[in-house]
C-alpha cells in the first residue's frame, strides 16, 4: 500500500472528503442510482420486536448442541460432576431437614434398625445407589484440585486424569458396595 504522503496527495483527498458540496453531490449521485429500494418495510408496534425476538430464539442451538458435537470425556465429566454434586448436596439437606423436623424417627438407632430389617439385595442396591456418586464426585473433586495447582493441565493431562477418575469410581465403588 502507497502512502499519501510519499504520493503529495494527503492535503488534496482531505479536501476532497471534506468539502460539503461534494459529500451533497455524491448523496445525489447514489440516490438516483440505487432509485427505490427492492425490499417492502413495514412499520411495526414496539411489542411486536419481542416476539420476533422469541421466535428467532427458538431456532438456536443449545449449547454444546448435542446434534453436531461428539461427545467427549470431558463434557460428560463435567456434566456427572454437576449431577452428582447436587444429587449428593440435596440427599444431605434432605436428611438433615427431616432430622430437624422429626428428630425421633430419623436418628441413628432407628436407621440402623430400619436398614437391619431391609433384604440383602436392597441394602446392595443401595449402598451401589450411594457410594457410586460419592466416589465419583470425591475422585473428580481431587483432579479439578489437581487443575487448581496447574498440574495436567494439557490435553493429555485432561484425559489420563478423566480415565483414571473412572477407573478410581468403579474399583471404590464396587469394594464399598461389596464390604459388609
Amino acid at each position: 500500500m502507497m502512502s499519501t504522503k510519499a504520493l503529495g496527495m494527503g492535503p488534496a483527498l482531505r479536501r476532497a472528503a471534506f468539502n460539503p458540496r461534494l459529500a451533497v453531490r455524491n448523496q445525489i449521485v447514489l440516490r438516483n442510482a440505487f432509485g427505490k429500494r427492492a425490499i417492502q418495510t413495514e412499520s411495526l408496534p414496539p411489542s411486536a420486536s419481542e416476539k420476533i425476538l422469541n421466535k428467532q430464539r427458538l431456532n438456536r442451538p443449545s449449547s454444546p448442541h448435542f446434534t453436531i458435537y461428539q461427545p467427549q470425556l470431558t463434557w460428560i465429566a463435567s456434566i456427572a460432576n454437576r449431577v452428582t454434586g447436587g444429587g449428593l448436596s440435596a440427599l444431605l439437606y434432605g436428611f438433615s431437614i427431616a432430622y430437624l423436623l422429626a428428630p425421633g424417627t430419623f436418628d441413628s438407632a432407628h436407621v440402623v434398625e430400619f436398614v437391619h430389617g431391609l433384604p440383602e439385595s436392597v441394602k446392595y442396591a443401595g449402598k451401589f445407589i450411594l457410594a457410586l456418586p460419592f466416589t465419583f464426585h470425591s475422585f473428580n473433586g481431587l483432579r479439578h484440585l489437581a487443575w487448581d495447582a496447574v498440574k495436567f493441565a494439557n490435553v493429555k493431562g485432561v484425559y489420563v486424569t478423566g480415565y483414571a477418575v473412572l477407573g478410581a469410581t468403579a474399583v471404590s465403588t464396587a469394594i464399598l458396595t461389596l464390604t459388609k
